[in-house]
């Protein structure tokens, strides 16, 4: 016989557990528990399996709280089962009408196989305790983060003049940040003189830069000294800006550091669960997308079909039918977020490679399609395949359009012969765009006013009176 014991998790306060039958009926309701192994102890002897029993346990991914008690669970022989949190908050509605307690939520997820049985799946993955899964995002977001120090870090240079733009560039890498650290006082980088500045560059940059970038940023110094003059009472504090500076700096610094360390990190995690290199086969995708492709897409067999998958990765649009009626707006954003950028970024890649996709993107824009919304279906084209390949353990083939297998480099060729974009066709896409979103913005004339003239009749809703 199998029983089903429906888990209602919570992050600091106690869970609740209610164990069911097959048939729906329970033997017993609203116990409550920790997760500590003397908890799970006494949950799993409450339960009571008796020679033959299989366990489900039923849960909803309440943060990271789910993952340490599905997997002592899992080790103890049970079939764990995770429920879409929007699934779960339907069946309450009509289960519940209305009222949401934890004991009431428990009863339903033990209830689930019989209420929803084609809902449930076996869950095998670790979720948030799989290494490769967690190292991506947080790569993710520290070059969020330095992204955004470097947008402060250009609004702050922007005080000293655009010659330091020049001097340094707009990437800000280690010997730039190391200039921006100690240096970004003016009088300071005059102070330090030509040939100090020139080894100072050539230690912190590994020889890249010498005597000409340390000329152009001389030149920069005194241009903001010129343009704001050299008494502090008449123009700016420099040495405060620099003090500014130098924090910025060393905010970029330490992350770029950590997001190196996190490179390293997440392709030897990629190596050992993508050891062929399956998923770095397909065009478009770089050490750092197949990372994250594998890392938050995790045992691809999970997923009940290719559709499923491209459901998760959100680009697959809203579809609302009725009838004989059926209409497409928009994407669904459902799933994950950060698998969802790396494909549009792997797609726009892959269509300068692949023919197919190159063809297929031709064909979109020649409809007056946006960019976007033409690499949102070259990226569920590119996952299809890529899940395809990971599923049958076979490496992503290049071919023509006719089929032809062929090399990286012909593929190029191919694509920028034959399947180059009309750039009159882009730019007839880019201004319908623009056009449609202006509408949208300005669809009805701003009148404080009503009773004050415009050039066209005022649109005002009707009084109670006039009603009436």
């Amino acid at each position: 016989m199998e029983l089903i014991l429906g888990i209602d998790l919570a992050c600091r306060a106690a869970h609740q557990a209610s164990l069911a039958r097959s048939d729906g009926t329970f033997v017993w309701t609203g116990r409550k528990f920790f997760t500590r192994p003397a908890d799970l102890e006494a949950l799993w002897a409450a339960v009571g399996l008796a020679e033959g029993d299989v366990l489900r346990v039923v849960m909803e991914p309440t943060r990271n709280a789910w993952a340490p008690v599905a997997s002592w669970f899992r080790r103890r022989g049970a079939k764990v089962s995770m429920v879409p949190t929007t699934q779960s908050a339907d069946l309450r509605a009509y289960y519940s009408k209305h009222t949401k307690n934890d004991h009431l939520d428990s009863k339903l997820l033990a209830r689930l196989p019989l209420l929803h049985p084609e809902g449930l799946r076996e869950h095998t993955g670790d979720g948030p305790a799989e290494p490769l899964r967690r190292a991506v995002k947080i790569r993710s977001s520290l070059v969020k983060r330095r992204t955004a120090v470097f947008q402060r870090l250009d609004a702050q240079l922007e005080l000293l003049g655009p010659a330091w733009y020049d001097a340094l560039g707009s990437n800000y890498g280690k010997a730039a940040l190391a200039v921006l650290a100690r240096y970004a006082d003016p009088h300071s980088l005059i102070r330090l003189g030509q040939a100090r500045l020139t080894r100072f560059l050539i230690r912190h940059s590994r020889g890249a830069w010498r005597d000409d970038h340390a000329r152009a940023l001389l030149t920069a110094a005194k241009q903001s000294l010129e343009l704001w003059g050299t008494d502090a009472e008449a123009g700016i504090d420099f040495a405060e800006l620099a003090a500014d500076i130098a924090v910025e700096a060393e905010q970029a610094r330490v992350l770029t550091e950590q997001i190196e360390d996190l490179d390293e990190r997440t392709a030897n995690l990629y190596a050992e669960a993508d050891p062929t290199g399956i998923v770095a086969s397909a065009p478009g995708v770089g050490p750092v997308a197949s990372a994250i492709i594998v890392g938050r897409i995790g045992d691809p067999h999970r997923f009940h079909s290719l559709a499923a998958i491209r459901a998760y990765s959100g680009l697959v649009p809203k579809v609302a039918q009725s009838g004989q009626s059926a209409h497409q707006h928009g994407l669904t954003k459902a799933g994950d977020p950060l698998l969802r950028e790396a494909l549009f970024a792997a797609a726009d890649a892959a269509r300068r490679t692949d023919p197919q996709l190159a063809a297929k993107y031709k064909r979109l824009m020649e409809t007056e399609r946006h960019h976007d919304s033409a690499i949102c279906h070259i990226a569920t084209t590119l996952l299809t395949r890529i899940a395809t390949c990971w599923r049958t353990r076979q490496h992503y083939v290049l071919r023509d359009t006719d089929g032809r297998i062929i090399t990286p480099d012909e593929g190029r060729r191919i694509v920028r012969d034959r399947h180059s974009v009309d750039p009159k066709t882009r730019d007839k896409a880019a201004h319908a765009r623009m056009s449609q979103r202006r509408k949208a913005r300005t669809g009805r004339e701003s009148q404080k006013s009503q009773s004050a003239p415009t050039s066209r009749p005022a649109k005002t809703n009707p009084t109670t009176h006039q009603v009436a």
